[in-house]
Order: structure tokens, then sequence, then C-alpha cells
């Protein structure tokens, strides 16, 4: 067995890069997914446990807090938790150390994938997507230093206003979700989209994606869409789309990897 663990999170892709530059760093590393329940949720005889996740509506993606409680942990573990943020790093990691007291954590910034909320390169600090890569796998190497000295921190802040959003973001997700349309005549009916939503909320009708409301926004269908053909609204369309360019839809629902 793996002396370390991360379960990680992405939607486009940057927590997915993040989480193997630091199991690279680390060494002996098992990576599993969150994308849907984790395959693999003993955890007990692992030295060092992390977690690698986005900021989602001021918090949590999706059904992540649940996967993270159904986690178990040995009692001498070290644990860490890493967020990835466009604009702030929200309330995520203090719902993960209310479940799981984490020993370190930290942020990473990087593109914004909601491009319906803000551009892709509207992060900060503002940067290019090749310059906000080398940034974000500067940070994550350190981050896996820090770990492997056993450096440790207080808690989290709580940010209790991105709280408030957190709990807001589900309906707003559902509202968005409704804007979601696809161009027939560029669709080539591949049906990548589908395969990719983690919430199983795309099917493919006539040979074409057909959206339902639940909805998490991560965006996935509409940024790795190989011929562009999804969108949220008119404002997307005026936006360049953006995926991590280090990262495929199979890597995405691959359920495990190990460094």
């Amino acid at each position: 067995m793996a002396e370390n663990i991360i379960y990680c999170y992405s939607g486009t892709g940057n927590c997915l890069d993040i989480a193997m530059n630091i199991a690279k760093e680390l060494g002996d590393t098992d990576i599993v997914m969150m994308r849907s329940f984790p395959s693999k949720t003993d955890a007990t005889e692992y030295k060092r446990v992390g977690f690698v996740f986005p900021c989602y509506g001021g918090g949590l993606p999706g059904m992540v807090e649940d996967y993270l409680k159904s986690i178990h942990i040995g009692i001498d573990a070290y644990t860490f938790g890493v967020v990835s943020y466009a604009g702030y790093p929200g309330c995520g990691l203090d719902k993960l150390n209310a479940i799981h007291p984490l020993s370190y954590w930290a942020g990473i910034s990087h593109q914004c994938s909601c491009i319906w909320l803000f551009p892709h390169f509207l992060m900060m600090p503002p940067l290019t997507p090749a310059l906000a890569q080398k940034r974000s796998e500067r940070l994550a190497k350190q981050v896996a230093v820090d770990v492997k000295a056993g450096k440790t921190k207080k808690a989290p802040p709580k940010m209790l206003i991105n709280a408030l959003e957190s709990s807001a973001w589900p309906t707003l997700s559902k509202l968005k979700a409704q804007k979601l349309t696809v161009c027939t005549d560029t669709c080539v009916s591949c049906g990548q989209c589908a395969k990719l939503c983690p919430q199983g909320n795309i099917t493919i009708k006539d040979g074409h994606p057909s959206f339902g409301d639940n909805c998490i926004q991560c965006l996935g269908c509409l940024q790795f869409c190989p011929t562009g053909s999804i969108n949220m609204g008119k404002v997307t369309q005026r936006r360049e789309h953006y995926h991590n360019k280090n990262i495929t839809p199979d890597m995405l629902m691959q359920k495990e990897f190990h460094f």
C-alpha cells in the first residue's frame, strides 16, 4: 500500500493537475477521485491524507461534503487540504476541517472555469493561462515540500459570508442550468459531455445532449466540448473557453491514480 493518499475533486482539470503535481513530489501516493462516491474510503493505513478541491460558489462542489464524511482516517495521520480558486478560497477548507481536522492547508489560485461569471483569465493575481499554470506547479511543489516536512498551521478561517453564498449556490446552479444550450449544427454527437458529467445531468437525445437541472456548475461539458457547441447563455459564446491543458476527459473519469 502507498504511504500517502490524496482525495481529489476536479471539474475542468486544475485540481487534478494540482493533485498530480503534489503526488509526484511526495512520491508513493494514491489519488482517489471524488467526482462520484470515492472508490476507496478506508484511509486508516495511510501516513498522510490530503484533499484537493475547487471553490464552487464560495464552498465545496456538489456532493463532496458528503463524500468527505464517508472517509475514515487513522488517528495519527497527517492531514492536509488544498483549495483551488479564481478570486477567493471560500469556506471549503473550514468545512473540510470540521470533518477531518487539518494539520496543514493551502490555497492555489488558477484560471476561472465559471466563465458565465468571469472571463477565465480573471483570477487573483491576473495571469495568462501559461503563467497561471507555472505558478500552480510551483505552489503545488511547495505544498508537497511543506507536507513532507510536517509543517502545521492553525485552523483555516471560517469565511462566514462565503458560507452563506455556498448555501445559495445549489439554487443558483439549477437556474443557470436552464441556460445550457447546444448548437446542433456543430455538435458531432460524440457523447463526451454525458460521460463526463459527474452528476449524470446530461442525456443524449436524438444524437445531441439534453440538460437536466441537477447541475453543480463544474462546466466540464462546456469547457471540454471538442467543437465548442455547448454554451450557457450568450456570454459564454463571447468568452474564450478554458480547461487545464494537461488533463483530458478520460483522466477526469478515471477513479484512481498512483504516483
